[in-house]
């Protein structure tokens, strides 16, 4: 058996409160597949196939698994198998979804995780003989208020990144491509403490200003300000995700002025984060500052993200996003400026919401930092 990240306990009562949620809900049933929502709940992870593989849970029934034979054994080394969970196992040429059925009975309203693929959703809607909805609404609940061991998670997380972030200005240095740089750094996201590298993205010169480029052949050159993203698993499966901006040499003065308003509005956002507070307000803290100095129009996404087991989940940080904060959220705190042929730049923590304000996970220098 498999050391599971948590102890069983912990997903008992995940199930339970999922559970509990589908009939506030009025669900008869939720169908969670492969993704970030199966790994919470019972630490089955990887990604959907053809073949199904899924969770069935819902007021009134036990939690039942659906899985192909070739899939049994490393399934039974989670918690399905610690929990003793009822499972029903299928080859090819069997119905798996008349295994669902089985499982539910008779359901006026299902819901589906938002990682279920319509190569499944559609077959197991026709099983049903019901319409089915996205269960994202219960879902989230959960993995949106993180307990006290998966906070320390992120927090361990957060420290490796930050160590790495500290390396970055050793590699930096002009006449190196983007690509050779982030070789260094993906290198030193599984030495420092992660289980994987989820993503590296360097971007030098008028690349940073493209907010989603990952690496290049591009040679960095010296005045180059570099956008340095980065971020992977932890062991348990949670996720760092950090973002520092640095110069190659001399900065341009008004580079540098920019980046600093940046750094302010940054903080302006960590400091509107408190338990009762809208998403939308923690934006609205950032871009006030930034539409202040003339640079609203160069903020060109959302304030954050949530942050857990998926590098992305909820809640977002955005405009028009009246979600109350609360106790427990975690999510990024990342503004950025972007200026298209020219250069861009972001600052990027990590922070969770407590009884007063927030914890920040992420210290390592928030000002431009010179490399090379």
């Amino acid at each position: 058996m498999n050391t599971l990240p948590f102890p069983a306990s912990v997903y008992s009562a995940r199930l339970d409160r999922a559970a509990a949620l589908a009939a506030d809900a009025d669900l008869d049933a939720i169908v969670v597949g492969p993704g970030p929502d199966l790994q919470y709940l019972v630490g089955v992870e990887g990604d959907t196939i053809e073949r199904l593989t899924a969770l069935v849970i819902g007021p009134g029934f036990a939690p039942a698994v659906i899985v192909p034979r070739m899939e049994l054994a490393k399934v039974r080394s989670t918690a399905v198998g610690e929990l003793g969970l009822a499972v029903s196992d299928w080859v090819d040429g069997d119905d798996p979804y008349a295994l669902i059925v089985a499982a539910v009975g008779t359901v006026a309203r299902v819901g589906v995780s938002d990682a279920l693929p319509a190569l499944h959703v559609i077959p197991l809607a026709e099983r049903l003989g019901v319409a089915v909805e996205l269960a994202t609404p219960v879902l989230r609940e959960g993995r949106m208020i993180k307990d006290a061991d998966e906070i320390a998670e992120l927090r361990r997380a957060g420290e490796a990144i930050d160590r790495v972030h500290r390396r970055v200005p050793g590699w930096l240095r002009a006449g190196r491509t983007e690509r050779e740089v982030a070789a260094d750094i993906a290198e030193a996201i599984v030495a420092e403490g992660h289980r994987t590298v989820e993503f590296v993205i360097v971007g030098s010169g008028p690349n940073g200003a493209d907010p989603h480029h990952e690496v290049s052949d591009r040679v960095i050159e010296d005045g180059d300000v570099v956008v340095v993203d980065i971020g992977g698993a932890v062991p348990t499966g949670y996720n760092s995700d950090s973002t520092r901006t640095y110069v190659v040499g001399t900065p341009d003065p008004v580079a540098a002025e920019r980046i600093a308003v940046l750094v302010r509005a940054q903080q302006a956002a960590v400091d509107a984060v408190r338990p009762g507070v809208t998403a939308s307000a923690v934006d609205a803290a950032a871009r006030t500052v930034l539409a202040d100095a003339g640079l609203g129009e160069a903020f060109l996404h959302r304030t954050g993200h949530g942050i857990g087991v998926s590098v992305h989940e909820e809640p977002y940080i955005a405009p028009g996003n009246d979600l109350v904060l609360r106790e427990g959220m975690a999510f990024s705190i990342e503004p950025g400026i972007y200026f298209a042929g020219e250069w861009g730049a972001r600052i990027e923590d990590i922070v969770v919401v407590t009884a007063e304000g927030c914890e920040r996970l992420n210290v390592a220098p928030h000002d431009l930092t010179v490399a090379g």
